[in-house]
């Protein structure tokens, strides 16, 4: 709920501060996104990636995966992206990615998911309104066979001292 919305209006309000965090939750992020062989090619494109596993079909056909294959950056890139509005849209600055693990191939026309889950958070010895939250990230495909799982740390807003948090402002 935005406190600058108009009266009987509910302006959206995504994402999470830090106290909105408890570890061990899991959120499962959706929808899903399908990947496509565009995605993949203009992917390998734009970051300068000239693998022809990435983009050429004959190429990929003589591989041990029988065709092309996702580059794992865009992959990871999607996952992200997927998990921002539970993890991240409030964020202030992503603070690193860790133990990222690829461990299946990603094709062209496969849907993925993801979940993370909350590992540990604590204040910001250097930030006092922040706060610091790492989740682990997992990616699974429409089969539910799990494709990559990374941690990634996050600083975050503190919520201001009595301030409610968002959906239990205004009564709601």
């Amino acid at each position: 709920m935005d406190a600058n919305a108009p009266p009987r209006r509910v302006r959206e309000a995504p994402g999470r501060c830090y106290e909105d965090f408890v570890v061990g939750d899991v959120y499962e992020h959706r929808p899903g996104r399908t990947i496509t062989q565009a995605d993949n090619t203009w992917f390998s494109l734009l970051t300068m990636n000239p693998h022809p596993l990435h983009c050429d079909e004959e190429y990929g056909k003589t591989s041990e995966f029988g065709r092309c294959i996702v580059a794992s950056p865009l992959t990871v890139a999607i996952l992200v992206g997927l998990s921002v509005r539970d993890v991240s849209y409030r964020a202030i600055a992503n603070l690193g990615w860790r133990d990222i693990r690829m461990t299946a191939p990603v094709f062209a026309g496969d849907t993925l998911y993801a979940e993370s889950e909350v590992l540990e958070k604590r204040p910001s010895a250097s930030r006092p309104t922040t706060g610091i939250v790492t989740v682990r990230t997992t990616g699974r495909n429409q089969d539910g066979k799990v494709v990559c799982t990374y941690e990634r740390s996050v600083l975050v807003p503190r919520r201001p001292e009595g301030a409610a948090p968002a959906g239990e402002r205004e009564g709601r």
